[in-house]
């Protein structure tokens, strides 16, 4: 199998198979416990800031590239999720009640919240069908997009800067993000089926939500792979939207899941984790 083959195959079975998984789990079981997810997201967030603070950015500053070109490329990446999570999150929340309310907080406090499959539900309950039912579709589509590429960047810009080869730092994003697409596959799978979708096609629809991220390491890589500028700018822009999504989006999600200090200490436990995996 070629280079490129070798980094689809193995951020599909990532990508896909993780959301897939988390699919099936909540089809079978129709619930989640809102204390253990946000546990298992503050501890990959952890991880994935250890990654990309320690490993991607450094190897991005390695290519000798200026600084200031990093930097810009850092913030680029943070800037454009930021941006165009902005305009997902204003269309659907014109049509869900509940963020209105004065006691919601301005962010999700539940996965279903941050993907917006409870804008699709709200459609399904209210027996929507036709254009209503297809925007709430690809609105939903759009937000877990918007969360999944950059995860795939980041593995597609650290596969590129090992010369196609798919080393530990690669390996060890690609089997993070697939852990944590499960409980992100649960988020899509279970409103979905409480809304009245046929199981099977719940669990389909959960794993196709997982594509984008093939896309964003195919891209990752492309970018990283054209000299020591496109490396620079593949890690650079991959490391800020990764740190957008974990900052801006699944730290207050998980603290708002669970309102304790064990999301904290599971942050830096993550991030202990990310150092050991990176140098040992």
């Amino acid at each position: 199998m070629g280079v490129i083959g070798t980094l689809l195959l193995t951020t599909a079975v990532a990508g896909v198979g993780g959301t897939g998984l988390g699919g099936l789990i909540g089809a079978l079981f129709k619930r989640e416990s809102n204390k253990v997810v946000s546990l298992l997201l503050s501890f990959a967030a952890g991880v994935m800031t250890s990654i990309v603070c320690f490993d991607l950015v450094l190897q991005a500053i390695e290519t000798k590239t200026n600084i200031v070109i990093v930097v810009l490329a850092i913030l680029g990446g943070v800037v454009m999720v930021f941006f165009l999570n902005y305009l997902i999150d204003e269309r659907a929340n014109r049509e869900v009640p509940h963020v209105k309310t004065a006691a919601h907080p301005k962010t999700a406090d539940n996965l279903d919240e941050l993907i917006h499959s409870d804008h699709y539900v709200e459609h399904q309950k209210n027996k929507d069908k036709g254009w209503s039912l297809f925007v709430a579709g690809v609105v939903m589509a759009c937000a877990i997009a918007l969360h999944n590429m950059p995860e795939g960047m980041t593995i597609g810009a650290s596969y590129a800067s090992n010369e196609g080869v798919m080393g530990s730092a690669a390996l060890i994003l690609a089997v993070l993000i697939g852990l944590h697409n499960i409980p992100e596959g649960m988020a899509v799978s279970v409103p979905l089926i409480s809304g009245g979708m046929a199981r099977g096609k719940a669990v389909l629809i959960t794993a196709l939500s997982g594509a984008p991220t093939i896309l964003g390491a195919f891209f990752g890589y492309l970018l990283g792979d054209i000299g020591p500028l496109g490396l620079a700018l593949s890690l650079g822009f991959a490391s800020g939207a990764m740190l957008y999504v974990v900052f801006g989006e699944i730290l207050p999600q998980s603290i708002l899941m669970y309102r304790s200090k064990k999301p904290t200490f599971t942050v830096i436990l993550g991030m202990m984790v990310g150092l050991l995996l990176i140098y040992l």
